[in-house]
């Protein structure tokens, strides 16, 4: 490839690789903020490979010596990895050895950091940002589990929370759209896609969240089961005779709305469904979710609002309504006119009165990514 440019302002790129879509972002820093020059996702179906040409595509139209920095997401950086730092082997070789914890996301980031190497070259800067970094200070009591203390000790044990960077996000405009709030106040934060969380904030700091050792804990998700009895695990190895390779498969790949619906685990798909199972899987993630927000606030001691991010999240009104409906009594009031507008867009969704404000927001997180990443070059 050409010469990389020193001149001039560069293109900031970031690559946010998910469980079932992949993210592209091109930036420049301008004196006022950052200034986004494109954006293209692509959703990966049936394990799509990671491909250099998505890459390769993306940035064909804009001049790719002038790219200074590229930032990843990378979901699980462990007890070792809990700031933004610039990617070498050490760190990638961290990254791998985390893949049992993450193994529907590290090994997608692994892969898309050593393709745009070999895409945009070796001396490239290339950045981590992890989303369990916003957890590292989670509470003890919220990310310990109720194992011998010398175990956890030993093999890294904790509750590290995911969504980070997204849950960042929504908290970051939250900020925004009401600064007259002290601190921020108190949030409930939910993040709702193919992966879904939520994540308790008391005045920028989380204090709770549904994900836990892996990304695998809390609510039902798309083809995740969210929270289970353990015992399940070791009964279906005797009794059903899985492998430990095939346990994982079925927590990971085909339960959640997939497993309950039989259908799909696209949330669209099992909305149109007339099917009583994927009725039944609408009904028990919606259920999860509700139960999660009546602990959130009695972790928190009530709220000043509940955000939605993501793209269930954003692009349903209908499983927005049945999370919050019956809601009132603690101070959450739905304006089912608000609710029905809100599609893809950062818009309020309660009614004036309501005690508990509910926002649909547009969850930016490759703007994230960049801010956490330039702040820790600057600091360093």
């Amino acid at each position: 490839m050409k010469k990389r440019d020193k001149n001039g302002i560069g293109s900031l790129l970031t690559i946010n690789a998910g469980s079932s879509s992949l993210r592209l972002s091109l930036f420049e820093q301008h004196r006022k903020g950052l200034v986004q020059l494109a954006k293209v996702r692509h959703d990966l179906v049936n394990g799509q490979a990671v491909s250099v040409s998505l890459l390769d595509d993306f940035i064909a139209s804009f001049d790719a010596t002038r790219i200074t920095l590229v930032v990843h997401r990378v979901v699980h950086g462990g007890r070792r990895l809990t700031s933004p730092c610039r990617i070498d082997a050490r760190i990638e070789a961290e990254i791998e050895r985390l893949i049992p914890l993450a193994p529907l996301h590290n090994p997608s980031a692994l892969a898309w950091i050593r393709l745009t190497r070999q895409l945009l070259g070796e001396e490239l800067p290339q950045m981590a940002v992890f989303d369990t970094a916003f957890y590292r200070s989670l509470p003890e009591v919220a990310a310990t589990y109720a194992l011998p203390r010398r175990l956890c000790r030993d093999h890294a044990i904790r509750r590290y929370g995911f969504h980070g960077i997204a849950h960042r996000a929504l908290w970051n405009r939250w900020r925004e759209i009401r600064p007259e709030i002290k601190d921020g106040g108190r949030v409930i934060s939910l993040q709702l896609g193919a992966g879904c969380s939520i994540t308790a904030i008391d005045r920028g700091v989380p204090v709770d969240t549904s994900m836990g050792f892996s990304p695998l804990e809390g609510l039902v998700m798309a083809t995740r089961s969210g929270d289970l009895d353990p015992t399940l695990i070791t009964y279906l190895q005797q009794e059903a005779g899985l492998s430990t390779a095939e346990t994982e498969q079925l927590l990971n790949k085909q339960s959640g709305l997939l497993g309950l619906s039989g259908e799909s685990g696209n949330m669209r798909a099992v909305l149109d469904s007339d099917n009583p199972d994927a009725q039944l899987a609408v009904n028990l993630y919606c259920y999860r979710i509700r139960k999660y927000i009546g602990a959130y606030l009695t972790v928190l001691g009530g709220a000043d609002a509940i955000l939605f991010g993501g793209g269930v999240g954003e692009n349903s009104p209908q499983i927005r309504a049945k999370i919050l409906h019956g809601m009132a009594w603690l101070g959450v009031e739905l304006s089912p006119l608000y609710n029905d507008d809100a599609m893809g867009k950062e818009t309020r969704i309660s009614t004036t009165k309501s005690q508990i404000e509910s926002w649909v927001i547009t969850v930016d997180e490759a703007r994230v990514m960049l801010q956490e990443a330039l702040k820790s070059l600057s600091d360093d």
